[in-house]
This record gives structure tokens, C-alpha cells and sequence, in this order.
């Protein structure tokens, strides 16, 4: 039978135990991987490996449901006197070092085990479904963005190699073209779908989601798009320079152009959802740059090389400035929409805070999260009131929180 000092030391152990248990678990519940693995049209390996750790996942509440309680219980019982009787230290002895939670979910239908055996399960479990989660949310972090990098990649080598004629059926390169099209479109839908089918595990005793995404198929298809990059580079090598310097032109010209429309919609959206906002104005498109460029392509027509020389080098540099001085318009007009967004985002995570310390339905709190809600989602929006109802919330729930740990200490 325990002491009372034994008792004690023991209750604060697995009263910690215990709080790290379930923060692993609320962990676990918010991560990336596993929320998309319930979303995603699974197959193969993951789809198997899933099912199975959602049933881990379920048994892990319910085991920690079991430790919670039988906790509880044990506090209920040393709280009842100061210097607990024989009676207490025995029923303590029971509920802190016996065979006393019964669980279920097991090879049998209930057994009655002690915490050792019930925290032995539970990391293992804990292992188990992270491992699952941390790889699949691994290799979707990787390998689709790369894939469609390469894809991007992929299509600009593909309307290089057909503005030269290089097409399937009639050269090589072409046709390796089609068939990495083909490789990577199949090679993407994979991932989605099966993300531990391209998992690597580390060797030995790695942590729980150690190893590295497959990335051989992605290799191959890469090193064929770069060789038949330099092919259809060494083609263009035959022409004159300007046909490439005024490609990159019109591309210039043409990203700068776009983006100053998505610009001049944004600054309407923002005037129209932003309060007492001031919102730069936003310039037309580039035209004098676009006639300058069609009388550059007149003059490679025309062969006069020595006029467009010195014309080209004044286009390229003012095109760039034009590109970076659309970007700049665009992430000025839509600066106080990425206010209002952080100001939601952050009222989202402080009420999921107070949800999480149940304090969520305190009437103050509850007044003063309408209060910031209907400002954030109101149009037109006034940042400034919103962001000073968002800290009035974020105030009042740190004092509560306050009230809450003096009160519990």
C-alpha cells in the first residue's frame, strides 16, 4: 500500500503524464495531414493504413477517457482529508498501481489493466497513427508542388519545341514530350491518391514519420524534360538573339499588363469592402511600352540590327521596372484585405482557445466576439474598429484565463 508521500508523488506524475498525453492527442486532432487524409479519395497502401488509424485514433480517445476518469478518481480521494486514513491510501493503491481502468477495443472485450500498460498502448498507438500522418503529409508537401512546377516547366519547353516544329510522330523530342505529359499527369494523380505508396522509411528505430518522399519517378521525368530542354535550346541557337530577347518582352510586358488588372479589380473590391481605407490609384496599362515593342519587331523584320539594338536594351530595362511596379500596385491595393484576413484568422484561433478552456460561452466573451465578427465580416469593413474589438476579445479571455488558473491553483 502506498504512503501518503508515495501517493502524492505519484498522482503529480500521472497528472503530467496525463496532461501530455492529451496535448499529443489535440496535436494529433489538428494536423495538417491527418485533416486532409479525411478529406482525400484514398487508394491503395494509404487508404489501408488509414482505415486502420482512424480505429487507433478512436481507441486513443477512449483510452485517454479511461485514464481521465480513473485520474479524477484518485484526486476525488486524496481530496476527501488532509492526511488520508488507511481506507484512502488503499483505495489510492488501487487506482494508482492496480489493474483498476477497463478497456475495451482489444483482442478481448474488456480487460482490466494499470497506467503503465495503459500509457505502453497509447504511445504506441500515438506512434502508429503519427507515422501515417506525418508521411503522408510529407510526401503531399513535396511531391505534388514539385510535380506541378515541372508540369509549368514541361509546357513552356513543349511551345518552345513546337514554335521550332519539333512535334510528336515527326521528331524525338516531341515524342518524349508526349510521353512525360502523359508520366506526369498519371504520376500526380498517384500522390493524391496514394501518398505512402512513394513514402521511404528511415532505417533503424527513426522517430514516428521519419523518412523521405520517393521522388525516383519524378527524378526521371525531370531529367527528360532538361535534356530535351538543351535539344530545343541548341535549335534556338540558330536563330538571332532579338527573336528571343523580344519573346521575353511581350512576356514582360504581358505579366505586367495582367497584372495591373488583377490591380485595378482588387482596388475595387478593397473600396468596396474596406472602410475608411486609402487605396492608391492604379495606372492603365503599358501602351507606350507595347508600341515601342511592335516597332522593335518591325525593325528584326526589316533586318535593321543596328537600330534595334540600342532600342531593345531600353525596352528590356523599362519592362522590368514596369513588371515590378504592377507587382508593388498590386501588394499595395490589397494590403488592408491581408489585414482583415490576419484580424479573422486571429479571432478564429483565440475563440478556438477559449472553446478549448470552455470559456467560450461567457457572456462577455460571447458579446465581444459578435461584436468583432460583425465588424470583420460586415462590407464595408472598418479595420480599425475591428482590430480593436479582436484585442478587446484576446483581453477578456486572458483574464479569464487568469480567473481560471488562480481558481484551479
Amino acid at each position: 500500500m502506498l504512503s501518503r508521500e508515495d501517493a502524492d508523488r505519484r498522482l503529480a506524475r500521472l497528472g503530467a503524464e496525463h496532461e501530455a498525453i492529451e496535448s499529443s492527442l489535440l496535436a494529433l486532432q489538428d494536423h495538417a495531414g491527418r485533416r486532409l487524409l479525411e478529406g482525400a479519395e484514398l487508394s491503395g497502401i494509404t487508404r489501408e493504413r488509414w482505415a486502420a488509424a482512424e480505429e487507433t485514433i478512436g481507441r486513443l480517445w477512449s483510452y485517454f477517457e479511461v485514464c481521465s476518469r480513473t485520474l479524477t478518481d484518485a484526486r476525488d480521494v486524496r481530496a476527501r482529508r488532509r492526511h488520508p486514513g488507511p481506507a484512502e491510501l488503499e483505495e489510492l493503491s488501487r487506482l494508482l498501481e492496480g489493474d483498476c481502468m477497463v478497456v475495451t477495443g482489444g483482442i478481448l472485450l474488456a480487460e482490466h489493466i494499470g497506467w503503465e500498460e495503459l500509457v505502453r498502448r497509447m504511445n504506441t498507438g500515438y506512434a502508429a497513427v503519427l507515422d501515417v500522418v506525418a508521411a503522408a503529409d510529407a510526401v503531399w508537401s513535396a511531391l505534388p508542388a514539385r510535380i506541378d512546377l515541372l508540369s509549368a516547366e514541361l509546357q513552356r519547353v513543349a511551345r518552345l519545341a513546337h514554335s521550332v516544329g519539333v512535334r510528336p510522330g515527326q521528331h524525338p523530342a516531341g515524342d518524349d514530350l508526349e510521353s512525360v505529359t502523359k508520366e506526369l499527369t498519371a504520376l500526380r494523380e498517384e500522390v493524391i491518391a496514394d501518398p505512402l505508396a512513394f513514402w521511404v522509411p528511415a532505417g533503424g528505430s527513426s522517430a514516428p514519420g521519419g523518412g523521405r518522399p520517393d521522388t525516383a519517378r519524378y527524378d526521371r521525368a525531370a531529367r527528360t524534360i532538361e535534356e530535351v530542354r538543351r535539344e530545343i535550346e541548341a535549335v534556338l541557337d540558330v536563330r538571332k538573339d532579338a527573336e528571343d530577347r523580344l519573346m521575353r518582352l511581350r512576356d514582360l510586358l504581358s505579366r505586367a499588363d495582367r497584372t495591373l488588372a488583377e490591380a485595378r479589380a482588387a482596388r475595387g473590391e478593397v473600396l468596396a469592402k474596406i472602410a475608411a481605407s486609402e487605396v492608391p490609384a492604379v495606372s492603365g496599362p503599358p501602351t507606350a511600352l507595347q508600341e515601342e515593342l511592335a516597332t522593335a519587331a518591325e525593325l528584326r523584320r526589316r533586318a535593321q540590327w543596328h537600330r534595334l539594338s540600342p532600342l531593345l536594351e531600353s525596352l528590356e530595362r523599362r519592362a522590368e521596372e514596369e513588371l515590378e511596379r504592377a507587382r508593388a500596385s498590386l501588394t499595395a491595393v490589397t494590403a488592408p484585405l491581408a489585414v482583415r484576413a490576419e484580424l479573422r484568422g486571429r479571432l478564429d484561433a483565440f475563440r478556438a482557445k477559449a472553446a478549448r478552456l470552455r470559456l467560450a460561452e461567457d457572456l462577455v466573451l460571447v458579446e465581444r466576439y459578435d461584436t468583432a465578427r460583425r465588424l470583420l465580416w460586415s462590407a464595408p469593413c472598418d479595420l480599425r474598429a475591428a482590430e480593436r474589438a479582436v484585442t478587446r476579445y484576446q483581453e477578456e479571455l486572458a483574464a479569464l484565463e487568469k480567473e481560471a488558473d488562480e481558481e484551479r491553483a
